[in-house]
């Protein structure tokens, strides 16, 4: 019998998982008895056991994204290179996930696209592309795309930005990311009908995370998961909130204390600037609302820690 091998996890289902080898075929494994799970991205030294496979370890990961629900958080993806975020025009998005998101991808050092959907919509969009003005001044790029009715207004651009690295794509309901990852990856339903016959042998729903190749050569990854993921930030230390929030930097440690939590304290550099017009065109240097959500994260990050 072959020593263990490496291998890409590119779909995850309970305890098992398909595992794809350099030379492109791909098997179920299962950890070996009570490891930890794999999760879409992870490279993994896995041993085969006839036309299956057991993982023998998980290979350190670069980075760790992790989703939430009301009992437990849980990791999904690894070693990302980007996460795009696709928000659009109508319906209107949450600035609130959007910050969640944000600020995981910035605790694992993972570069964040925002890519702004329905440009053909031109009185909505021009109001989401005002929204997102903070988050351009932050040092955020943001792709403006139109995928409806044959339209590919911004495509090639965004797949000139995927080229070469594994991506994370992440959107809410409505926003057309289903019909970008057909673009990017036309044989995309079909991959996924076979990831569901192997893994689940036709008894379970698709996987909720799931890898795809972006053209030949496998040199471009491209990660969908369902809906929007509810980040799980509970990792994150309240008083290290501030750090991985890009518009709150130019003050920090200007503040009369130096372990001003911002939300109190008397002559609180973040608290100085809510409101106050960066002089660009382009609002607040913080906005009022920006401020209430890390007051919000940081209050629930001070709940009891597990």
């Amino acid at each position: 019998m072959s020593g263990p091998q490496e291998g890409l996890v590119v779909a995850a289902y309970g305890r098992h998982c398909l595992v794809e080898s350099p030379d492109g075929v791909r098997r179920i494994c299962h950890p070996r008895g009570k490891k930890s799970q794999s999760v879409v991205g992870d490279r993994v030294m896995w041993q085969a056991t006839g036309d299956e496979g057991t993982i023998e370890r998980v290979i350190e990961r670069r980075n760790l994204l992790h989703r939430q629900d009301e009992i437990r958080t849980k990791s999904f993806a690894a070693n990302l290179d980007l996460v795009v975020m696709l928000v659009a025009a109508d319906p209107e998005w949450s600035e609130s996930q959007l910050t969640r998101a944000l600020i995981a991808a910035e605790a694992e050092h993972i570069p964040v696209l925002i890519v702004l959907n329905k440009s053909d919509l031109k009185e909505l969009f021009d109001r989401a592309w005002m929204r997102l003005a903070p988050y351009r001044r932050m040092g955020h790029t943001v792709l403006p795309l139109c995928l409806s009715e044959g339209q590919t207004q911004g495509l090639s651009e965004l797949a000139a930005y995927l080229h070469g690295k594994n991506s994370l794509i992440l959107g809410p309901s409505g926003v057309g990311k289903s019909t970008l990852v057909n673009h990017l990856v036309p044989d995309a339903q079909a991959q996924t009908g076979e990831i569901s016959r192997a893994l689940n042998s036709g008894k379970h729903t698709t996987t909720s995370t799931t890898w795809y190749w972006v053209g030949e050569g496998r040199q471009t990854g491209l990660i969908d998961s369902p809906g929007f993921q509810a980040f799980g930030l509970h990792h994150i230390e309240p008083m290290q909130l501030a750090h991985l929030m890009p518009d709150f930097h130019a003050t920090l440690g200007h503040c009369k204390f130096y372990n001003c939590t911002h939300l109190h304290e008397p002559g609180c550099a973040v608290q100085a600037l809510v409101g106050v017009d960066a002089g660009d065109g382009s609002g607040p240097a913080i906005s009022e609302n920006r401020y209430r959500l890390y007051r919000e994260l940081f209050d629930e990050l001070s709940q009891t820690r597990y």
